[in-house]
């Protein structure tokens, strides 16, 4: 059953948060000692356990496993939705099939879908590690979400882990529960199958930055092949933002060669380094040979066919709008015109940038901190003056400048950066953690007043639908993607797929939307092998066209279904029944539908 989010006149969560860490700071001010004996004996337990850091890293990734499993009565696992979660998913579904793309299916265009390419491949747009560890699940799992919760687990645990060569030990382990408090439970990272790529390509640059001062050291084999993997996952997965963390790492690794210190003689050096450059070089490789056979060039890189063929909004503001191409489809129009264009053009002008170069701002700090854990940024000068954090500092420097030039941020896009995120946000607790204005405790008492709300808000939120709390929901709301979940949707379109896989004989299921259909709500996906699939799903275009379709899938039942109605209709398809034509339905903005599908020859 469908988990409805509360109605707009319902009290925001996100409110409460803010109410709430409202009263908590006051607390700590008016109240500084209320509560330290309990404060003191739980630091003291936690302190123990920090000082032995390969059980600190195993009991949190033990943790974010265990809590995330304990959480599927309330949280179930997560069903796909959106247009990013099916492509994914059929990058998934290609690997696991042997092959790294798909021959163009010979009635392509009633599949077409959002970040979805059709030529000269079918195939997903994006790049492609999550599809790998999807693959994995599925393969390993019988299921792709438990590939994202092992690598929700490994992020957590390397968070903890990057963290320990840069913090004492007691700081690095709450590091590792923030990640778990803040990403790992509730947030659309690992409620989604699209937000995965975010934990993924955040585990990569955790791997880097956690090896980075272990390199400059000790300079051990196995940190540079921690290393290496980390900069491989991240040249798989989010290439332009980890090139944004490799470059300072690369800068600090020059200076530490150039200096001479701790730096092993040549030989051991160009030993140590010898296998884990061979790992990046292979995967760089390995990209280019999925690119070749995806899109027919080394040097044509995953988005630029898709956004090509369907995109007219830009990704950098410098550019400008290209022109519109022929959409076959209302829902393209609505999605690359309506949505991406628009939001493009909210973008334009000094105005428009310093805006919503704010809210790109704002909105990364609520996913990763939230209200809660917002007052650690009074100290915000100190960490910038502390020579400790000097690395982390000229790595948000670089993202920022990174992300400046860009029109579209989503909190995924910031992910390689989280682990320099935790680093400076917990730099900035110790450093309030020693704060005492007028000799009294308070920075101490906002430190664990916070850490407490932030588990009391958890609680929280496994009673947000019946206590009618209202959830903005991801991705419509990007600034609430932490509290994303435990709503659960595409429960309609799961259920009526799993009636007609019950069904004898194969089925065509021709999809009607209704003229204010939100093109985030996708339904229209196929996996690798369209024409062997049990069901297969398509959008229904002109008359003509239509009964191409169905003569093409002439051995298959066609179904016609309405996500729109409520609840979401499935009838058999009056024109399969009837043999009858009917009146064509035509696409918003002047855009022609002339075309046709080749191919009506027997099938199935």
């Amino acid at each position: 059953m469908l988990q409805s989010n509360p109605p707009q006149t319902a009290l925001s969560l996100n409110l409460i948060e803010l109410g709430l860490t409202s009263i908590t700071v006051a607390s700590a001010m008016a109240w500084p000692r209320l509560g330290a004996s309990l404060f003191t004996r739980i630091e003291r337990a936690f302190g123990r356990l920090a000082r032995r850091p390969v059980l600190s890293i195993m009991v949190v990734a033990v943790t974010a496993i265990v809590l995330r499993l304990a959480l599927l009565p309330v949280c179930p696992i997560p069903l796909p939705f959106v247009p990013d979660d099916f492509s994914f998913l059929l990058s998934a579904d290609t690997f696991l099939h042997g092959r790294l793309a798909n021959p163009t299916p010979a009635m392509w265009i009633p599949f077409e879908s959002i970040h979805i390419d059709m030529r000269p491949t079918y195939g997903s747009m994006y790049f492609p590690a999550l599809g790998l560890v999807l693959a994995a699940g599925k393969l390993l799992f019988g299921h792709p979400w438990f590939a994202i919760l092992c690598v929700d687990a490994l992020f957590c645990a390397a968070v903890c882990w990057a963290l320990q060569a840069w913090l004492p030990p007691a700081w690095a382990l709450l590091g590792g529960f923030v990640a778990i408090l803040r990403l790992g439970a509730f947030s659309y990272w690992i409620n989604t199958y699209a937000g995965g790529s975010g934990l993924l390509v955040a585990l990569g640059g955790a791997l880097v930055v956690g090896a980075l001062p272990r390199l400059m050291r000790a300079c051990r084999l196995r940190d540079g092949l921690l290393m290496a993997i980390g900069v491989v996952i991240l040249a798989i997965g989010r290439p332009y933002e980890g090139l944004l963390l490799c470059l300072p790492t690369a800068v600090f690794l020059g200076r530490w060669l150039a200096s001479g210190r701790t730096v092993p003689a040549a030989p051991v050096l160009l030993r140590r380094a010898a296998l884990p450059a061979l790992i990046v070089i292979a995967g760089i490789v390995w990209l280019g040979y999925y690119d070749l056979k995806a899109f027919g060039s080394p040097l044509t890189l995953p988005y630029t066919v898709n956004r090509a063929t369907y995109a007219t909004a830009p990704y950098f503001v410098w550019q400008s709008p290209r022109p519109q191409p022929v959409y076959h489809h209302a829902m393209l129009l609505h999605f690359y015109r309506d949505k991406e264009l628009a939001a493009f053009y909210l973008i334009r002008g000094w105005s428009g940038y310093l805006g919503q170069t704010l809210i790109k701002v704002v909105r990364g700090v609520l996913f990763f901190a939230g209200f809660a854990l917002v007052a650690p940024l009074i100290m915000v000068r100190r960490v910038l003056l502390d020579r400790r954090t000097r690395f982390f500092v000229i790595a948000m420097l670089c993202l920022m400048a990174g992300m400046a030039i860009e029109v579209f941020m989503i909190p995924h896009y910031l992910a390689p950066f989280a682990v320099v995120f935790y680093a400076l946000g917990i730099q900035a607790t110790r450093h309030l953690w020693v704060w005492r204005p007028g000799g009294s405790p308070i920075g101490r008492a906002i430190v664990r007043y916070s850490l407490t709300l932030c588990l009391a808000l958890a609680v929280l939120r496994l009673f947000a639908v019946p206590l009618q709390l209202a959830i903005p929901e991801w991705p419509a709301s990007e600034w609430s993607g932490y509290w994303f979940g435990p709503l659960h949707f595409g429960t309609e379109r799961a259920g009526i797929e799993a009636d007609l896989e019950q069904m004898p004989g194969k089925q065509l299921v021709i999809v009607r939307y209704s003229d204010d259909h939100n093109p985030l709500d996708e339904w229209v996906y196929n996996g690798a092998d369209i024409d062997g699939s049990k069901v297969v799903w398509a959008r229904e275009m002109d008359a003509s066209d239509n009964l191409k379709l169905m003569a093409y899938y002439r051995n298959r039942r066609v179904w016609l279904v309405e996500p729109d109605a409520r609840p979401a209709r499935l009838t058999p398809y009056p024109e399969a029944e009837q043999n009858a034509p009917t009146q064509g339905r035509s696409i918003a903005g002047n855009t022609p539908q002339a075309h046709s599908a080749n191919g009506s020859s027997e099938h199935d």
